[in-house]
């Protein structure tokens, strides 16, 4: 998202990112991952994420998909190289909720959601594409 920014302010549009988490670990997060080009809050009781209408991929399921997609080779850089990052991503693993999947949600300037995608697993995001097309026609 971050490399593409400069397509969505063309469009006048303003991205905000929403974390399961409190302020303090997003920005350990920004720390170990920024800097972005967009403002990213925490969401720590997932009020958001519940009125969104998420799902949360059971334990089994998520650990599955990541081990079959690391052996497989489809999932690349499943653990940072570097130190910071990698120990920020195990304390994640540790501590987070890393089983709720997200959603993309474009508002009008209105503030009326007029379109969203709720991620079934986590390689199924809405595609950068798919969302300035849906601008486009829809803002």
């Amino acid at each position: 998202m971050r490399e593409r920014v400069e397509e969505f302010d063309k469009r006048t549009i303003h991205l905000v990112v929403i974390a399961p988490s409190k302020g303090s670990f997003v920005s350990q997060f920004l720390d170990e991952f920024g800097p972005f080009p967009f403002t990213i809050y925490g969401d720590p009781a997932r009020e958001g994420y519940k009125q969104a209408g998420t799902v949360t991929m059971p334990k089994w399921k998520l650990l599955g998909k990541a081990l079959f997609g690391f052996v497989t080779g489809k999932v690349k850089n499943f653990m940072p190289d570097e130190q910071g990052q990698k120990k920020f991503v195990q304390k994640s693993m540790k501590t987070q909720d890393v089983y709720i999947q997200g959603a993309t949600i474009l508002f009008n300037e209105k503030g009326k959601a007029v379109w969203k995608h709720i991620d079934q697993s986590p390689e199924d995001h809405a595609s950068i594409d798919t969302l300035l097309e849906k601008i486009d026609t829809k803002l």
